[in-house]
């Protein structure tokens, strides 16, 4: 199978191969996040390709592109299996993301121009959008472009480098905090909360609504990992 692309004009080219690869990834990444492929669960390179459409080499290369993300793991001799963390593991990261964030928000709101402010505020009209459409899982692409955004804010390098390292392992585990109505109508209050102390720029009030918003992530998990 030819996995790589031609443009209209018949010669090959690295957008096209770069455009697979993301599209590969992005799929696979929707499959883990979804549930479709388990946590804990092998990944049959086989089956994937012929439901893809693709071959093994454009497979592979998405798979060690999530796994650099840390959302699958390679085991030597025995191919790839999506990543499985203890309830330990989930709990840690997230005191920890919800700490950056925290510091992030301060530093945001000394250092972030009305412009970025207004960007966060984009995409805030935009999941609530999704919200409403009940389009589950473009709400929570949003939400985790809004908490990437809102770290951005602080302009801090290694603190965003930091937090999006973390934000990736726990890609599963917030789409899972979102299951039920009640859970995210209450995650969609609390993101509003956040949002009008950001545009303020009322430091405290933004710690505050986002510790919240974050302390309460593991108590929508908890039960379920």
């Amino acid at each position: 199978m030819n996995d790589r692309p031609t443009p209209r004009d018949g010669t090959p080219g690295t957008i096209a191969r770069a455009s697979l690869h993301d599209a590969i990834t992005n799929r696979l990444r929707d499959m883990i996040i979804e549930g479709e492929l388990e946590q804990g669960a092998r990944i049959y390179e086989g089956p994937l390709c012929e439901s893809l459409g693709v071959s093994r080499t454009p497979l592979r290369e998405a798979l060690r592109f999530l796994a650099s993300e840390g959302l699958v793991e390679l085991v030597p001799q025995r191919g790839a299996r999506v990543r499985q963390f203890s309830a330990r593991d989930i709990e840690d990261m997230l005191i920890l993301i919800r700490s950056l964030e925290e510091l992030a928000a301060r530093l945001g709101c000394q250092r972030a121009d009305d412009d970025e402010i207004a960007g966060v505020r984009a995409l805030h009209e935009r999941m609530l959008a999704c919200y409403h459409q009940r389009d589950r899982l473009e709400y929570y692409k949003n939400n985790q472009l809004i908490h990437s955004a809102m770290v951005a804010l602080s302009h801090n390098e290694p603190l965003i480098q930091t937090h999006d390292s973390l934000q990736s392992r726990l890609k599963r585990v917030r789409f899972i905090g979102h299951d039920g109505p009640d859970k995210w109508a209450a995650a969609v209050d609390e993101h509003e909360r956040i949002m009008t102390a950001l545009e303020a720029r009322d430091e405290n009030a933004l710690v505050a609504a986002l510790g919240e918003h974050l302390g309460y992530a593991w108590e929508r998990v908890r039960d379920v990992v």
